[in-house]
Parts: C-alpha cells; sequence; structure tokens
C-alpha cells in the first residue's frame, strides 16, 4: 500500500500550482498577457515586441509539424497500400479552427526606423562593407533597411588587384565597375566620403560614376591609383559642388591634373593632402595664385592646419612687375620649412607664404640659412609662440648673420614660448641684447619662455644667469658647444630642478679665461 500513497502525493503535487517567481511578476508587468506585446530576452537587452496577430501555442506548433506536407500540384499523391482493416468507429469531427500563416521572426517585428538606426551605428563603428551587403540577405526587412541611402555615407573601395597578374587585375576592375553602376544610383546617392585604393585601369570610369551619382560628396581619397587624369577631376570638380578635402598622397597624378582642379574647385577646397615629388613646384606656384583662399590644410603628412614642406627643394619663379600677391593663407597656424641641407628659401619667398596669415603660432626655419632676422621682423603675425632657427648640417661656406636677432626677441617676447638659434652666428653683444627682451616684459609679468635652444652661439654666462632668473618657468635650455661657458656646463637641462642647478654654478664658478 506503500507505493500507491506514494503516487498520489506526486499527483497532487504536479497539480498544486507553482508558486511566482519575482521574475514572473516582471514579465507579467511589462507584457502581460492579452496586451499585444511579448518579450524576447538576449544577451545584453531585454525586447519587448508586437504581435501583429494572434500566436500559437506550443501544442499548435507541434500539430503542424506532425501534418504530413502536401504534395506539390501537378503530382499526384501517393496511394498507401491497400490493407485489410476493420472500419473504425465513426469519430465526432474537429471544431474549424482559423487558418494561420507560418510565424514571422523577430527580425520582422522591429520597426524599420529603429532598425536602420541600428545598423547606422554599426556602419558608424565597422564601415557599411561588408556588413550591409551580408544584412539584406537576411529578410525582406534587413533588405528595406540596408538600402537606405542615408546608411553609406563612407565608402571603401578597394581593387580586387592585390596578389593577380596584370591581366587578371583588368578582369576583376571591370567586374567590379559592372557592379558600381549599379551600386552608384541606388545606394551612394548620399555619399559623403569616398576612398579609392589600388585601382589602376578603371579610375576615370569610377570617377565619372561618382560625379552623376554623388553631388554630396565632400571627401575624396586616392591612395596608390594610376591613370587619374585632369578631365576626370576636373569634371569631379564641376559635379560635386560640396567637395572641399582631396587626398591624393601615393597616387601618380600629374602636376596639371590638380592644377586644372584648383582651378576649378579652389575656392572652396580647405585641405589638400600630396605626396612631396619634383611636380610639387607647379601646385605651390598655383597656391600662391590665390586659387585657394580658404585652404587650411596643405601637407605631405597628416597634421591639421598646417603647412608642412620638410627637405624642400624649391626655387619659385618671382612675381612679374605690377602682379599683387594673393591672398595667401589667413587660417595657416603652423608653418614648417626646416631642411637637412641647404635650401633655396628666402625672405621673399617667406613674405609671399605669410603675408596673408596673421595668426601663425609656430614658424620652423630650421635649415634656412638664407632667411634674415630683417626678413622675420616684416612677417604680419603679432603672436608667435614657437620660433626655430637652429642649423644643423648646413655647410660652414656660408656667410651667417652677425647683428639682427634683438629683432626678433622685442617682437615677441611677450608671447614666444620655444626659441631656438642654435649654430646661428650672432656675436656675443648681439645676443646679450636679444635675451635682455626677456628681463621687462610689458605690464610687469614674467615671461612666457619655457624652452631655449643656445647650441654652438656665443651666448657668454652673464646673459644665461639672466634669461635664467628672469623666465621663472623655463624647462628646458641648451647650452651644448658654447664657447664662452666654462666647462662642465656645455649640456642640455631638462626640468625646473636642473636649470636651477645651472644658475648656481653660473654664480659661483670662475669666468673662463
Amino acid at each position: 500500500m506503500a507505493a500507491p500513497a506514494s503516487r498520489q502525493v506526486r499527483r497532487r503535487a504536479r497539480a498544486a500550482p507553482r508558486a511566482r517567481s519575482a521574475e514572473d511578476w516582471w514579465w507579467d508587468r511589462l507584457a502581460p498577457s492579452g496586451s499585444g506585446y511579448h518579450l524576447l530576452p538576449s544577451d545584453s537587452m531585454l525586447l519587448v515586441l508586437s504581435e501583429p496577430g494572434p500566436s500559437r501555442t506550443r501544442a499548435q506548433r507541434r500539430a503542424a509539424r506532425r501534418t504530413p506536407r502536401q504534395p506539390p500540384p501537378g503530382r499526384a499523391a501517393a496511394k498507401p497500400k491497400a490493407t485489410l482493416r476493420p472500419d473504425p468507429a465513426p469519430s465526432p469531427a474537429p471544431a474549424p479552427t482559423p487558418e494561420e500563416g507560418p510565424d514571422a521572426g523577430w527580425g520582422d517585428r522591429i520597426p524599420l526606423e529603429i532598425l536602420v538606426q541600428i545598423f547606422g551605428l554599426l556602419v558608424a563603428a565597422d564601415g557599411p562593407m561588408p556588413f550591409l551587403g551580408r544584412a539584406a540577405r537576411v529578410c525582406r526587412r534587413w533588405q528595406e533597411a540596408a538600402s537606405q541611402p542615408a546608411l553609406w555615407h563612407t565608402v571603401t573601395l578597394s581593387s580586387p588587384l592585390a596578389g593577380r597578374p596584370v591581366k587578371g587585375g583588368v578582369k576583376a576592375e571591370k567586374k567590379l565597375l559592372a557592379s558600381l553602376e549599379w551600386l552608384m544610383p541606388n545606394r551612394f546617392s548620399q555619399l559623403q566620403r569616398l576612398t579609392l585604393i589600388h585601382w589602376k585601369s578603371q579610375v576615370h570610369p569610377v570617377l565619372k560614376l561618382v560625379g552623376e551619382s554623388c553631388p554630396r560628396l565632400t571627401f575624396l581619397k586616392l591612395s596608390g591609383c594610376h591613370g587619374v587624369t585632369a578631365d576626370a577631376l576636373v569634371m569631379l570638380a564641376k559635379a560635386c559642388c560640396q567637395l572641399h578635402s582631396l587626398d591624393l598622397q601615393h597616387s601618380m597624378v600629374e602636376s596639371t591634373a590638380v592644377v586644372s582642379f584648383l582651378e576649378e574647385a579652389g575656392s572652396r577646397m580647405r585641405k589638400l593632402w600630396l605626396t612631396y615629388s619634383s611636380q610639387t613646384t607647379a601646385i605651390l606656384g598655383a597656391l600662391l595664385g590665390s586659387c585657394c583662399p580658404q585652404l587650411q590644410v596643405l601637407e605631405p603628412g597628416p597634421c591639421p592646419q598646417v603647412l608642412r614642406l620638410l627637405n624642400l627643394m624649391w626655387l619659385p619663379k618671382p612675381l612679374g612687375r605690377g602682379v599683387a600677391p594673393g591672398p595667401g593663407f589667413p587660417s595657416l597656424e603652423e608653418l614648417c620649412l626646416a631642411s637637412s641641407t641647404c635650401n633655396f628659401v628666402s625672405n621673399e619667398v617667406l613674405g609671399r607664404l605669410l603675408h596673408g596669415s596673421p595668426n601663425l603660432r609656430l614658424l620652423d626655419l630650421r635649415g634656412c640659412a638664407r632667411i634674415t632676422p630683417a626678413g622675420l621682423q616684416d612677417l604680419p603675425c603679432r603672436e608667435l609662440e614657437q620660433l626655430h632657427l637652429g642649423l644643423y648640417g648646413t655647410s660652414d661656406r656660408l656667410t651667417l648673420a652677425k647683428e639682427g636677432s634683438p629683432l626678433l626677441t622685442q617682437k615677441w617676447c611677450h608671447t614666444l614660448r620655444e626659441l631656438d638659434l642654435s649654430g646661428q652666428g650672432f656675436s656675443e653683444k648681439d645676443l646679450e641684447q636679444a635675451l635682455a627682451a626677456f628681463l621687462s616684459t610689458p605690464g610687469g609679468s614674467h615671461p612666457a619662455l619655457c624652452s631655449l635652444n643656445l647650441r654652438g652661439t656665443q651666448v657668454t654666462p652673464s646673459t644665461v644667469s639672466s634669461v635664467i632668473s628672469s623666465c621663472p618657468g623655463l624647462l628646458y635650455l641648451n647650452l651644448e658647444s658654447c664657447r664662452c661657458l666654462p666647462r662642465g656646463l656645455k649640456r642640455a637641462y631638462r626640468g625646473l630642478e636642473e636649470v636651477q642647478w645651472c644658475l648656481e654654478q653660473l654664480l659661483t664658478s670662475p669666468l673662463p679665461s
């Protein structure tokens, strides 16, 4: 009798209602039964999805899977083998149930606007390709969301040429071009940033498609591309009226093509990246001819609002009689013409570059031995913070200026933070007068000088001690190879403690004979 009693206890335990947990209570609060919503949990979120129609129960889904499949139209169903069985008793007909279609997935229940926003977050992180192409194959709703032109703002197109012979690469580019003929008008109508990488033979057709289908293009980058013609760039400049940035680094582009493009779109150009070559002179001549008044970035390397032309062997043509100089670069804040060898940058060239740059903050002329203090004094910038005039590796046969350094410090003593005069030939008296400008600043405030390089100059101990005493913020001082200083002090000092130690040694050590 023990066994039947235990079975009855188990049946009662199964029949007893299960106590509701806190999780069940929250689920009923978020999506109560009959409200038309259901919950879908995932790893990091909880989706509340609307139900377009009555959902089927688990028993109904099981019954649907067990029902035999209907034969396709036009094919007779296979007849079962005849067997002798007694006629079963007639059973009551089942109640008619409404016809229900297949249960739609949760992806079809997400509103299109929300799905586009989700895709936009993924596109912003990883780009539109290959995600949007793969998402369009999931279902019709995802295909509709992935087809929104708003998601195709930034696109990078790389030619399938790497690792293939030349003939195979040309065929692959033509095949990809055929796909772009459909993609451009259907997906790229709102394209803003386009990058072409390693296109060798089909650059002109691609740029033609861009000009016809992408009127909102603002940035174009051609990296490792060949066959970029002047006609293609001019056509693109006329078709894309919002294009203001062009990156041609590491691409084979003739200087005449760049000049023609700047003559057409120069009035709105803001950023231009080039790879330095022997053809850069013609492009710089066009820029000096006031074809790009709004240009903020011109550089062989990426850096914001600067003009960097390192090791430039540039000999620009002089202006003709009666030819007024162009507007220059009004937004320029940094100019770097540093060179490790002697170059031909003179006061005239520097004046043509900076005559319209009043906001210049950094001027790097290291190696430019033809620049004199008189030419720097005529520059329009009044708040220069960094001035580098060091001569490194230049020839000893050059005749260096021995006077004029006070013109520099008297003009910018209130704003200069870094000053580099290493290797200059200024005399002892001239340097003493130049550095004396930091002793009395306007308004009685301390000078802003924090870095001073006097390597290889004729500066005296008294001049150095007076500069350290008047500039409490001086953190770097280079006194290497200074002939007039005592031994043991001809080195570079970094940090406030080392600079103050140098001052103490200069005040206590005997003067050199």
